[in-house]
């Protein structure tokens, strides 16, 4: 009787061990959600369903995108840092989430305190576009009429603190310009007043101004990315035309809320880094423009960082406040 006791208390001993294990080796159990702080349509939104998409084949659970947008990207962001860390809630987030910190000094949630990288996902390029009858048909042709006339010309964005914006900033502040910044409601408008004239030039990501491009509407006089675009392969980089190290493009990366079982982040990293080398994946990121990007948890650590200290420096000299 004594010894079956003890068999039977080891028995319940090794189960009740091994149940944490169990319980994240069934993950996931039910559908997760990648919250897209950006409205529905956007480049982030299709890009993050293309990801949904494969990852709901892998895992054999549906992977819902849902939309959370506001306040430049933090209402989603929020949202996902105050969920359960158990696995089913994730962040889909873009460049916002490495500017925000500096744009927002105010919020209630830590960017760097209450997520965890998961991986990156993909790198858009941003192109420096002019409409499509512009005088300018080079950088220098830019920079010399913009230095002789200072104030004179115009760049236009999506609002106030977003990509476009940072963007020309970083380009004024390396060339010494003054150039003014016309910020619109949304990347749409902006790239139509651009189109018809009313704005001289424009940093876009190449997902929304290259149509543009190809129908003949606008002029492309650089690639903000840190090499030239097979795409585009007579387009000279910004570095190549006097601003040594100028990088300035759009990136998506997934995150999850801090506290997330150390078994679930290195899943979904291995997930994502499978579903990134998926030729099918790769094929329809970049026929939306953007460039799958290599890069687990630690790597997008250190990119994060790196991205938050620079736009932080353009944030401080150019004095760029949210209303």
């Amino acid at each position: 009787m004594r010894q079956g006791l003890k068999t039977l208390l080891a028995a319940c001993f090794a189960v009740a061990a091994l149940t944490p294990h169990l319980a994240q080796a069934a993950w996931p159990e039910k559908p997760i959600r990648f919250v897209v702080p950006y409205a529905a349509g956007g480049a982030a939104d299709a890009l993050a369903r293309t990801v949904a998409t494969e990852l709901t084949q892998r895992l054999k659970q549906s992977v819902i995108v849902e939309n959370r947008p506001g306040a430049g990207g933090t209402i989603g962001a929020m949202a996902v840092a105050t969920a359960p860390a158990d696995g089913y809630t994730f962040l889909y987030d873009a460049t916002a989430f490495a500017v925000n910190p500096s744009l927002y000094p105010k919020l209630t949630f830590s960017y760097e305190k209450d997520f965890v990288p998961i991986s990156m996902v993909a790198r858009i390029p941003t192109l420096l576009v002019v409409p499509a009858n512009s005088r300018f048909n080079s950088v220098a042709d830019l920079v010399k009429h913009a230095k002789a006339n200072p104030g004179k010309l115009s760049y236009a964005s999506a609002g106030n603190g977003g990509a476009a914006h940072l963007s020309g900033e970083l380009f004024k502040q390396g060339h010494g310009l003054a150039i003014v910044h016309i910020p619109y409601r949304g990347g749409a408008p902006a790239l139509t007043d651009l189109s018809g004239g009313m704005v001289d030039l424009m940093f876009s990501a190449v997902t929304a101004s290259g149509p543009l491009v190809k129908a003949g509407r606008l002029k492309v006089l650089a690639t903000a990315f840190d090499k030239r675009l097979d795409s585009m392969p007579e387009t000279p980089t910004i570095a190549e035309t006097g601003l040594k190290g100028f990088s300035a493009y759009e990136w998506n990366a997934i995150f999850a809320p801090v506290g997330m079982p150390p078994d679930i982040v290195k899943r979904m990293e291995a997930e994502m880094r499978e579903v990134l080398s998926s030729p099918a994946v790769r094929e329809r990121l970049q026929g939306q423009g953007a460039l799958p990007a290599a890069g687990g948890a630690r790597e997008l650590e250190d990119f994060v960082n790196a991205e938050a200290a620079k736009w932080a420096r353009v944030i401080k000299a150019s004095r760029i406040t949210i209303d």
